[in-house]
C-alpha cells in the first residue's frame, strides 16, 4: 500500500466512488459488499472503505485479509492505481493505534478499560491474544507493558500486509471537483479541513442538522453514525451506518464525483 504524506487525500480521475461504511469485523457482510461491487465495477471507479473495519465483531483479521484481497483484485483487473481505493482511519483503528503504542499512555489501564469497553478487545481476541494478559499488567509499568506491545507487533506482522493497513490510513477524503467529502464520522463545519485533528472519528455534535454546503462540499458521506440511522437521499450528510457489528448490515452507496447519489445498498 502507498503511504502519502498527506493526511487527507484527493480522489481524482474517477467519474464513479463507491463507499463502505463501517464493518465493525463483519466478514459476511464485507464479503457480500464486495460480490455486489465486482458485479457492478466500471472503468475510472474509485473505492474508498470509511473507516472502523476492525473492532466490536468477531472476524477483524478476516475483515482485513478480504479487504486486501478485494484491493489487489480491483487493481489486477481494472488496472486502478493504489490511491483509487482509499482507507480511512475511524474510532476503531486510531484506538488500535493507540494499543500498540500502550506503554506511552500516561494511565494504561484506564485507557485500556475504555478501548475494551468500545470494541477493541474484540480485535485483540482476533490476533489470538488474551486481554487479561494485559489486564494484568496494564498497572506494572512501561517496561513489561512495552515486552507485551512489542508482542502485539510481532502478531500482527505475522499476517501479510496488516502492518501496512494501520499505517496507511487516511484522515478523509474527497473528490477532485470538491464536491463531496468523505470522513469517518464528523467534521467540524466551523474549521477547515486542515484544523480538523481527531474530529473525523469522534465526531461533530449537530453535523446532521447543517442545511448548507460545507464549502465546497455539497455532500458528506460517513461512516459512522451513532444513532445508526442509516442514509438519506435527501439529506447533506449521507450516513452510511445501521449498526454493522451489532447484528445489522453493512451500508454502501455508489456517488458521483460531484456529490450525486446512485445507489444505496447493504449486505
Amino acid at each position: 500500500m502507498v503511504k502519502s504524506n498527506s493526511k487527507i487525500i484527493e480522489i481524482k480521475n474517477s467519474k464513479r466512488i463507491w463507499a463502505i461504511g463501517s464493518i465493525h469485523g463483519n466478514i459476511e457482510g464485507i464479503e457480500n459488499i464486495h460480490k455486489y461491487i465486482s458485479k457492478n465495477f466500471q472503468e475510472y471507479d474509485a473505492v474508498i472503505y470509511l473507516g472502523n473495519i476492525i473492532g466490536v465483531g468477531d472476524y477483524s483479521i478476516e475483515v482485513i485479509n478480504e479487504v486486501i484481497k478485494f484491493r489487489l483484485y480491483l487493481m489486477a483487473k481494472f488496472h486502478l492505481r493504489p490511491e483509487n481505493i482509499v482507507f480511512l482511519r475511524g474510532a476503531q483503528e486510531e484506538m488500535w493505534l493507540k494499543l500498540i503504542e500502550l506503554q506511552t499512555s500516561p494511565n494504561p489501564s484506564e485507557i485500556l478499560e475504555w478501548m475494551f469497553e468500545h470494541g477493541v478487545d474484540k480485535t485483540l481476541i482476533s490476533y489470538k491474544l488474551s486481554k487479561d494478559e494485559i489486564n494484568e499488567i496494564s498497572n506494572s509499568g512501561t517496561l513489561i507493558i512495552s515486552k507485551w506491545t512489542s508482542k502485539l507487533n510481532n502478531q500482527i506482522e505475522l499476517y501479510k500486509g496488516h502492518k501496512e493497513y494501520y499505517y496507511s490510513l487516511y484522515h478523509a477524503a474527497y473528490s477532485d471537483t470538491k464536491k463531496i467529502l468523505f470522513v469517518n464520522r464528523g467534521v467540524d463545519i466551523s474549521r477547515p479541513l486542515s484544523a480538523q485533528n481527531d474530529c473525523f472519528w469522534w465526531g461533530y455534535q449537530g453535523l446532521t442538522q447543517i442545511t448548507n454546503p460545507y464549502y465546497t462540499f455539497k455532500k458528506i458521506v460517513r461512516g459512522y453514525d451513532p444513532k445508526k440511522t442509516g442514509p438519506r437521499y435527501e439529506d447533506i450528510v449521507c450516513s452510511l451506518y445501521k449498526g454493522s457489528g451489532f447484528g445489522d448490515s453493512i451500508v454502501a452507496g455508489l456517488f458521483s464525483q460531484n456529490g450525486e447519489i446512485f445507489d444505496l445498498f447493504e449486505a
